[in-house]
């Protein structure tokens, strides 16, 4: 029986493999496997499809894509408790997402059972829960009126139905950072024409490969370049995309940690753009800097390394210009600090105010323990000044839902 190697065993799915089941596949190339060893590598986050683990044995293999066997099992996925909700009213509601975790069901899963769907939840899934486990929480914490009822109202009996979110945007599974999802349709409506015309706005950091400099990209990307994957084309087709990147802070010649600012919001936009650039993201396993690139990623960045930092929004109902930010998280930091080490003889064009530093932990579910009224228009960024103002900072990253 082949044994998976210390860095991990790679299988490519050819067209004679195409439509098999993971299980199926496995048991065909780890000669002597039984199904209940296959079953067991696959359920215990052995297994890797394309860059994402998969515990579904049963699913079915594309021509072109990559499985590789992990020889550790990969961490567990994020749980409702990892979500930080920044803001909520009855109208939207803001959270950080961590790395980890899907946005939305992409179409071909939304007729998974809910067995299926248990084991990989995405955030629009948990979101209900999170939420109203969060407004319980607050009117817990609020003072009790004389006469009035105990805190947290009247006794509830049975299961309650909890009303959905409704998703206008996303963000990769490996991003991390700030999303917006309407709680009403009207909200949905009007949130979804200002992503659509470009109107709100995003800030995004990086950390990229090679030393990146001040500049603005642009090309039109295509779904299919050519190798099935999502890219530049040489002539008219596509969509046009432009990507303003600002270098933060270089560390040496080797990496850079990046703002970037888009005039469009195309699916993988940024990821595209720095590595077309020769300067891809740190972790990416999916887009690769152009043939004869002597740049090598050698950050060890557990995933990509793109964060949404900045958000902004005109509220749905109220019109009030809303702002939110949130901090670098964990895994990022602990990646600057490291590549400041590797790069002590850099020269960086800026460095970024002493407040990095990674996301504060108290015990308000807002993260910075700041109430979410006193977090709307003019919150500072965290790393950087923002670019001159634009009137259309879409990101790339993430897309709007009619717009993949």
């Amino acid at each position: 029986m082949t044994k998976p190697k210390s860095t991990g065993t790679v299988f490519h799915v050819g067209g004679g493999d195409a439509r098999q089941t993971l299980a199926g596949f496995l048991r065909a190339k780890l000669d002597g496997a039984s199904w209940s060893r296959v079953q067991k590598l696959v359920r215990s986050r052995h297994v890797m499809i394309h860059g994402n683990i998969c515990t579904d044995v049963a699913r079915r293999l594309q021509d072109g894509e990559v499985v590789k066997i992990l020889p550790e099992a990969a961490a567990a996925p994020p749980r409702a408790d990892d979500v930080k909700i920044v803001h909520v009213d009855d109208a939207v509601v803001v959270v950080e997402k961590p790395a980890g975790l899907t946005t939305t069901r992409h179409a071909e899963e939304r007729d998974w059972p809910a067995r299926r769907r248990q084991v990989q939840p995405t955030l629009d899934e948990l979101l209900p829960s999170v939420v109203q486990r969060f407004i319980d929480g607050r009117s817990r914490r609020a003072p009790t009126p004389r006469g009035g009822p105990p805190r947290g109202g009247q006794e509830r009996t049975g299961p309650r139905r909890l009303p959905p979110v409704r998703a206008v945007h996303r963000i990769d599974r490996e991003t991390s950072g700030l999303l917006v999802f309407a709680r009403t349709v009207p909200a949905e409506r009007i949130l979804a024409e200002q992503f659509r015309a470009h109107t709100t706005q995003r800030r995004y950091l990086a950390i990229c490969v090679g030393r990146v400099e001040a500049g603005t990209i642009i090309s039109n990307l295509v779904r299919d370049r050519g190798d099935g994957r999502r890219g530049s084309a040489d002539g008219e087709e596509g969509k046009r995309s432009v990507t303003h990147v600002v270098p933060v802070e270089h560390f040496g010649n080797d990496y850079t940690l990046v703002e970037c600012r888009l005039e469009t919001g195309r699916t993988h936009q940024i990821r595209i753009h720095m590595a077309e650039s020769g300067h891809p993201v740190c972790g990416e396993r999916v887009y690769s800097a152009p043939r004869g690139s002597e740049l090598v990623d050698r950050s060890q960045a557990a995933r990509v390394a793109l964060h949404a930092a900045d958000l902004g929004f005109v509220h749905p109902v109220t019109g009030e210009e809303l702002r939110f930010s949130s901090p670098l998280p964990t895994d990022i930091v602990l990646l600057i600090k490291r590549l400041r080490g590797l790069g002590a003889g850099r020269r960086g064009v800026r460095r970024p105010p002493a407040r990095l530093q990674e996301a504060p932990q108290p015990d308000s579910p807002h993260g910075d323990g700041t109430p979410p009224e006193h977090r709307s228009a003019g919150a500072p960024p965290e790393l950087a000044p923002p670019l001159p103002a634009d009137d259309s900072p879409d990101v790339g990253d993430d897309d709007h839902l009619d717009d993949d």
